[in-house]
């Protein structure tokens, strides 16, 4: 099922919610068409993002739906959701394989592997649910810079 970037409407005075969701039925037909996504959500954003928080936003979206259409048969979901006041975007990935992501340690030399590590690095937390049907993979990206302090 595809739908389309979308508003949600404006609840008592609170700001719109933008989101976006796409499933595919057998894997992903085109991992450039979610970073797409992601560029083209955070284009609707007010405030909106820098180039680099979304240059973040889509490194995150790429490496979660490589790592679902890499290990997992079958279909799988890109669900994103701008939080409130554009401070972040978080990015749900599911999937038909219940193994949980493995981070691998660190390697310079290794090539490949290092997904996890930079959705680590870029996010506010990897979240990873386990579901009936396989596993659902949640990050949040922060948009704007953390607050001093």
């Amino acid at each position: 099922m595809d739908i389309p970037l979308r508003t949600h409407a404006t609840v008592q005075g609170r700001p719109t919610l933008l989101r976006y969701s796409r499933t595919w039925d057998t894997g992903i037909s085109s991992i450039a068409e979610a970073r797409d996504a992601v560029a083209a959500l955070l284009a609707r954003a007010r405030p909106a993002p820098g180039r680099r928080p979304v240059q973040d936003a889509q490194l995150v979206v790429s490496e979660l739906v490589t790592n679902a259409a890499k290990h997992a048969p079958g279909p799988c979901a890109l669900g994103l959701e701008l939080l409130p006041d554009a401070t972040a975007l978080r990015v749900t990935v599911t999937d038909t394989s219940r193994e949980p992501p493995r981070r691998r340690p660190p390697d310079p030399g290794r090539i490949g592997g290092h997904g996890l590590q930079l959705v680590a690095m870029l996010s506010r937390g990897l979240e990873v649910t386990r579901l009936s049907h396989g596993k659902r993979v949640t990050a949040t990206v922060p948009l704007v810079p953390a607050p001093a302090g």
